[in-house]
């Protein structure tokens, strides 16, 4: 995986020519807007490469219509002139017309490529298993969907079209100055060598400087966003400081390497100017000598030095697109690496339909860790009948909530099966197995957007009073009424603005209002009060009522009714039964039990 840069100047692909072949059949799909690209943008050039030649013809005839006043004769033809100029400037305003109309279409298949791109990993990010997202930092995943795919559409615009400009302007400007004189070309050429060799140095000496300023700004926003998001943290704990240290150090050497790129690259063209007005002086004394023996017009001379000028710049752009093509290619393979990462099934083959199922969960000898050498879940079986309440309780780090996560199927079973009313949950499709369940989870998780679209996330067509009888269910309707708004107040992004509270019922209400087979409460009260969680408690029975329901509870004064409790410990279920039963056993269960009451009273 790439780390760091984001498909930065300077970063390069581990493999460049098989991810351009990608981007290549990628860019397939446009390939008639491509040609036009292509014929537009060579017409464009080829007009512009006829300008000089045509505006030395005027100069010649000046010169001419000089020579002949001097001599007695007719003197300058201003008409001849004036057709000329004319021509020069249909051939202009043409030249620009097809220069517009490639950038226009270019413009739109580079957007149309990121849309499809972005469109892509959006769906791709549904299609991945947790594990994915265990293994990669949040802001690396965002990077690549935000700056890769960015880099990506700016570089690909300007680089191929500025290619097919630069390459098209060489040979054209070529051919002229071969067509005015061999020798001049030759003596022209000579200069190439030397602003190429000066421009490499400053390439490889910028590369790794531009690459440092990649990696330090990536360093730098990361840093900021997470003492952004923490900002609460850093103050109680009086850490100003060391952020504001550790902020300065990155900074530093962001300055150090970004002035030193900046400058090396600014380099560029006062070392290429400099070259090529040598050039200029050569070819000049050379034209002189040349017009004085009749070999050339005068007009050509400046038509020539005009070639010369347009001739070192499209090599310069040429170094410029190889350097951009790295970038390209730095991106898009980060883009492609995750849209070809390995994906869940989504389907399968012969899927068992929900429809008419009661909800009897069942576990057979369930094996699981999140990393298979490391196993977590050792041999768990149990049996839950439709309608049951079923508690798990055990210490932290015991596999609750990874118990929970194998029956939605975010992660699949090493060893066993889990099995709905008789069929194992590999045999349904996802997003249907995920409709038999409702889940209120000990992390609260809302969006942007009103409080009744956030209720109304668990079932996306129901009506303003069925989202109220939700609200109502869960104790939450008479606080929403407090706000201003109402239903209709807007969240922000943390939705910080409601108390942690609010936002638990906030989340029971969405879970009510889903009305699913099968309900998993995950710590579902932890952030309530004891009067509220009474009343949730009240309002979870009625949601509970005629429901197989999963509770992971760690205050056990809320699940002494359960139907079951299965009491966990290092992976394993080692006791199971109701509460009155597992106390008369004196075991593991009473001593929790037990142990809490001691710490209240």
């Amino acid at each position: 995986m790439g780390h760091g840069g984001h498909g930065m100047p300077g970063e390069k692909a581990k493999d460049f020519k098989g991810t351009m072949r990608k981007l290549m059949t990628y860019l397939g799909m446009y390939k008639i807007p491509l040609v036009f690209v292509v014929l537009f943008a060579v017409g464009s050039t080829v007009f512009n490469i006829l300008g000089p030649k045509i505006l030395g013809r005027a100069t010649t005839e000046i010169f001419n219509g000089l020579v002949e006043k001097i001599s007695g004769g007719a003197g300058i033809d201003f008409d001849k002139i004036g057709r000329i100029l004319i021509l020069l400037m249909g051939l202009y305003v043409l030249s620009a017309l097809f220069s517009f109309i490639q950038g226009f279409i270019m413009t739109g298949v580079s957007q149309k490529l990121t849309y499809r791109m972005r469109k892509e990993i959006s769906e791709k990010i549904n299609r991945m298993p947790m594990n994915y997202f265990d293994r990669q930092p949040h802001g690396e995943i965002l990077s690549r969907i935000t700056n890769d795919v960015d880099t990506l559409s700016q570089s690909l615009n300007q680089s191929a079209t500025q290619l097919i400009t630069s390459v098209a302007t060489i040979i054209g400007v070529l051919v002229m100055m071969l067509s005015i004189s061999p020798l001049m070309t030759l003596i022209a050429l000579l200069i190439l060598p030397v602003s190429v060799g000066l421009i490499s140095v400053i390439v490889k000496r910028s590369q790794k400087y531009f690459k440092s300023q990649q990696e330090y700004l990536g360093h730098v926003n990361g840093q900021v966003e997470e003492v952004y998001g923490g900002h609460n943290i850093v103050k109680a704990f009086n850490k100003e400081e060391d952020v504001i240290a550790e902020f300065e150090r990155d900074n530093d050497i962001l300055y150090e390497s970004a002035w030193k790129s900046q400058f090396l690259s600014g380099m560029m063209m006062p070392v290429m100017q400099f070259v090529g007005n040598l050039g200029y002086v050569a070819v000049v004394i050379l034209g002189g000598w040349l017009a004085i023996r009749d070999v050339i017009e005068v007009g050509d001379i400046q038509s020539f030095i005009q070639y010369v000028r347009n001739f070192t710049q499209p090599i310069q752009q040429v170094a410029q697109v190889a350097n951009m093509l790295q970038s390209t290619a730095a991106a898009s393979e980060r883009v492609f690496e995750f849209l070809e990462e390995d994906e869940e099934d989504q389907t399968v083959p012969d899927a068992v339909s929900i429809k008419g199922l009661e909800g009897r969960v069942e576990f057979e000898n369930v094996r699981f860790g999140y990393n298979p050498e490391h196993t977590i879940i050792h041999d768990f079986s149990a049996k839950v009948e439709p309608g049951q309440k079923i508690a798990i309780v055990g210490p932290t780090g015991a596999g609750k909530t990874t118990m929970v996560k194998l029956v939605m199927r975010f992660y699949d079973v090493n060893g066993g099966s889990i099995k709905v009313d008789g069929h194992d949950i590999r045999n349904f499709n996802r997003s249907e197995l995920r409709e038999m369940f409702g889940m209120v989870l000990q992390d609260t998780w809302l969006f942007k957007g009103s409080i009744e679209d956030n209720i109304r996330y668990g079932k996306l067509d129901a009506s303003h009073d069925q989202v109220v009888e939700a609200a109502k269910a869960a104790y939450v309707h008479r606080f929403v009424q407090t706000l201003p708004g109402g239903y209709s107040m807007e969240l922000n992004e943390e939705a910080n603005n409601v108390s942690q509270g609010q936002k638990q019922l906030l989340t029971i209400a969405r879970a009510i209002l889903a009305d699913p087979k099968i309900l998993i409460l995950d710590e579902a009260t932890s952030s309530v009060d004891t009067r509220t969680e009474v009343r949730i408690q009240k309002a979870m029975d009625n949601l509970m009522r005629g429901r197989t329901s999963f509770i992971i509870a760690h205050r056990l004064s809320t699940i002494r009714d359960a139907d079951l409790i299965l009491v966990m410990k290092d992976g394993d279920i080692i006791e199971q039964g109701t509460h009155e039963e597992l106390l008369a056993r004196n075991g593991f269960y009473a001593e929790l039990y037990n142990s809490q009451f001691e710490r209240s009273a």
